[in-house]
């Protein structure tokens, strides 16, 4: 495979709005020992891209400065020391930054190979949202059989992700959502009941459904307010897990009833994480979910599709109250893969 010395890639030229999202001549990104290139089919979009660009989630140390956390594609060259894969192997991948481009370099740990049955387009809306739930809700809060799961923003790519998850392993999911069209897609993926938050008493809604014994795990992208409310609606022995601040970063809490339901509380952003910690995150994802994957037993999401030098529309899009499932953007390689 001829690679090129340059590509293209959408950078950022300056914090701020979605026009601030810019296609660029960028090289090709050149190989640490132990990674591998991707040429790019398709990049997701996320909430923390969103972050990138408005210049409040800087990249770590080390990281591309380019926007972008999870790909898929065919591996394009492999670097010193990685053995686990082959040129022209179909891929998914968790980025550290630098998706949104024709090519990026991945640590080998961070990829998996594209699920039978799924085509490139539809295999880069995986990773980040997978990832994040296998680390947070599985290994980290011990998800398992019987818990009753309740997920804020249900009708997204981490709510989605956790809906399914906790049906493979067993778990009665409910999802919170604003829109009876997010209710109706949220009850596609597996909820066992869907929660109007803009218009019903979440806890109340949360007590009833679970016959007063509460939730057992809790997925929060809100906090602000709503984190008050996780602990009202929590089973004793419960464990809210944080993962965005969508309703503000400040929150007040009752922090006798946290004590007396004896709750776990826990954070967690997965950028930062080292690529020994994601590798083990894909070494589970791989054990756990992948065969379900196979299986057909995992739903593909909604989804969104926008070329690469659409970012700033697709941007817009990810932004809107309205929007549910996945966006991803679609370089003119995966626009040539017919699955």
């Amino acid at each position: 495979m001829s690679i090129p010395a340059q590509m293209i890639a959408v950078a950022i030229a300056a914090p701020g709005g979605p026009e601030m999202l810019q296609p660029v001549r960028h090289p090709v990104p050149s190989l640490g020992s132990g990674e591998v290139l991707i040429r790019v089919a398709a990049a997701g979009l996320n909430a923390p891209d969103l972050g990138q660009r408005r210049g409040t989630y800087a990249p770590p140390p080390g990281a591309s400065p380019l926007p972008g956390l999870e790909v898929s594609g065919e591996i394009a060259a492999l670097g010193e020391g990685a053995t686990g894969h082959s040129i022209g192997d179909r891929v998914v991948a968790l980025t550290n930054g630098g998706g949104y481009a024709e090519y990026v370099a991945v640590p080998e740990g961070q990829v998996l190979p594209l699920p039978s049955g799924w085509t490139l387009v539809e295999g880069a809306t995986i990773p980040e949202t997978w990832f994040t739930v296998e680390q947070t809700l599985v290994m980290r809060a011990g998800l398992s059989s019987g818990m009753f799961v309740l997920v804020h923003g249900g009708a997204g790519g981490i709510g989605g992700a956790a809906i399914q998850s906790s049906r493979l392993h067993g778990a009665r999911p409910i999802a919170a959502v604003s829109s009876a069209e997010k209710a109706e897609y949220a009850m596609s993926l597996g909820a066992e009941a869907a929660i109007r938050h803009d218009t019903e008493d979440l806890v109340a809604r949360t007590m009833a459904i679970t016959a007063e014994h509460g939730a057992d795990r809790v997925i929060d992208m809100v906090a602000g307010e709503n984190l008050d409310r996780n602990i009202a609606a929590a089973a004793r022995f419960g464990h809210i897990v944080l993962l965005a601040t969508a309703g503000g970063a400040k929150a007040e809490i009752n922090a006798a009833r946290l004590m007396m339901k004896q709750l776990t509380l826990s954070g967690s952003t997965l950028r930062p994480q080292t690529s020994a910690a994601k590798a083990a995150i894909a070494a589970s994802l791989r054990s756990n979910t992948w065969p379900a994957f196979a299986d057909g037993l995992v739903l593909k999401p909604r989804i969104q599709r926008f070329s690469l030098s659409d970012a700033p529309a697709a941007h817009r899009a990810l932004e809107t109250r309205a929007n549910y499932g996945k966006i991803v953007l679609v370089t003119d390689f995966g626009r040539d893969q017919s699955n």
